[in-house]
């Protein structure tokens, strides 16, 4: 089993036990990712570039829990729509790489 195998089955889990199927509809999880982008912008906001990659510990804590939060919402939207996250982004890399060749 992939680890992302193991996260969506996790997440299946948890929405299960709690009847949230009912609110995870792909218009509410796309929502959902559109928010917690934005919170992991707002860890950026006003940073220089040079400071964007210096980040202290808890700011970098910071920005690891907002990562995670879009991961979460990526890989649900995925299990709801039925889509296998780790093919769909193995096929955008190899489009991206006949798209944008190496210079």
């Amino acid at each position: 089993m992939s680890d992302l195998t193991a996260i969506r089955d996790r997440l299946r889990t948890f929405a299960d036990a709690r009847d949230w199927d009912q609110f995870h509809t792909p218009k509410n999880l796309s929502m959902a990712i559109a928010g917690e982008a934005g919170e992991l912008l707002a860890e950026f906001q006003w940073l220089t570039p040079e400071e964007s990659t210096k980040l202290a510990p808890e700011k970098l804590r910071d920005v690891e829990m907002e990562i995670a939060d879009v991961a979460i919402y990526l890989v649900r939207i995925a299990d709801v729509l039925g889509l296998d996250i780790y093919e769909a982004t193995m096929a955008k890399i190899a489009i991206n790489e006949s798209r944008f060749p190496p210079q």
